[in-house]
C-alpha cells in the first residue's frame, strides 16, 4: 500500500490557501483515485474544529460506477432550482474581473456534462437540519461542517486532487439521501464534492475585488 503522506505538492502553507480553487474543467476524468488518499484527506478534515466537541460530521464516498451515475442524474435534476436572483451587490462582484462569470458558466457546463466520469463523488453530511432553525443553531450546525469540508478539500490540493463545492444535491437531497442510505431526517447533506487528480498541478491565487471593500475595522 503506497505512503500517501509522503505524496505532497511542495507548497508553503499561503500557496496552499491562495492555490485551491474550484477544479471543473481540470479533473482528470480517466485516472483513478486511490482509496487511502481519499482516507488521508477525511483524516485530515476531521482534525478542524467542531462546534463544542460534537464530531457531528460525516463523509460519503461514492465511486461505483453505477451508484455514481445515478447521483450524477439527480445531481442534474437538482442543478439550478431554487437558484434566486443575485442581488446587484453580489453581481457587480462577481462581474468584476470580465469573463470570470463566463469561465464559472462554461467549467459548470462541463462539470454537468461529465460528472458521473468524475473518479469519486464525496458528499458530506451534519447530524442534525437546520430547515427551520434560528440563526444561532444554523451557526453551530454548519460551524461544524463547513470548516471539516474545506480542510478536506485543501488536503485534497496538497495531495494532487481538484474539487469543487457543489449544491444541486440539495434540491434533491430526499432522493440523494434515499440513494445512498443516508437517514434524510437526521442527516443534513451540505454538499456534493467531485474529487479527481488535476490536469496539471499549477494554480494561480483568484483575482478579487479589492482588500478595502471587504475589510472593516471597529465598525462597517
Amino acid at each position: 500500500m503506497p505512503d500517501v503522506r509522503n505524496d505532497q505538492l511542495q507548497l508553503s502553507a499561503e500557496e496552499l490557501l491562495t492555490t485551491t480553487r474550484a477544479v471543473r474543467r481540470r479533473l482528470d476524468l480517466d485516472r483513478p483515485v486511490d482509496p487511502e488518499l481519499i482516507r488521508r484527506c477525511v483524516g485530515l478534515a476531521v482534525q478542524a474544529p467542531t462546534g463544542r466537541n460534537r464530531q457531528r460530521w460525516s463523509f460519503v464516498v461514492v465511486t461505483e460506477p453505477e451508484r455514481k451515475a445515478a447521483l450524477a442524474e439527480l445531481w442534474r435534476r437538482g442543478l439550478g432550482q431554487g437558484d434566486a436572483a443575485m442581488p446587484a451587490e453580489d453581481a457587480r462582484r462577481a462581474y468584476a474581473v470580465p469573463g470570470s462569470m463566463e469561465k464559472v458558466f462554461t467549467g459548470l457546463r462541463h462539470l454537468a456534462a461529465n460528472l458521473h466520469r468524475v473518479p469519486a463523488l464525496v458528499v458530506p453530511c451534519v447530524s442534525g437540519r437546520t430547515d427551520r432553525a434560528g440563526v444561532t443553531e444554523q451557526a453551530g450546525t454548519w460551524g461544524s461542517i463547513l470548516p471539516a469540508v474545506w480542510s478536506f478539500m485543501l488536503a485534497a490540493r496538497l495531495h494532487g486532487l481538484g474539487t469543487v463545492w457543489t449544491t444541486a444535491n440539495l434540491p434533491v437531497e430526499r432522493e440523494v439521501a434515499q440513494l445512498l442510505g443516508i437517514p434524510y431526517d437526521g442527516v443534513m447533506q451540505a454538499a456534493l464534492i467531485p474529487v479527481a487528480h488535476t490536469l496539471g498541478t499549477e494554480f494561480r491565487p483568484a483575482k478579487r475585488v479589492a482588500l478595502e471593500e471587504v475589510l472593516h475595522w471597529e465598525r462597517w
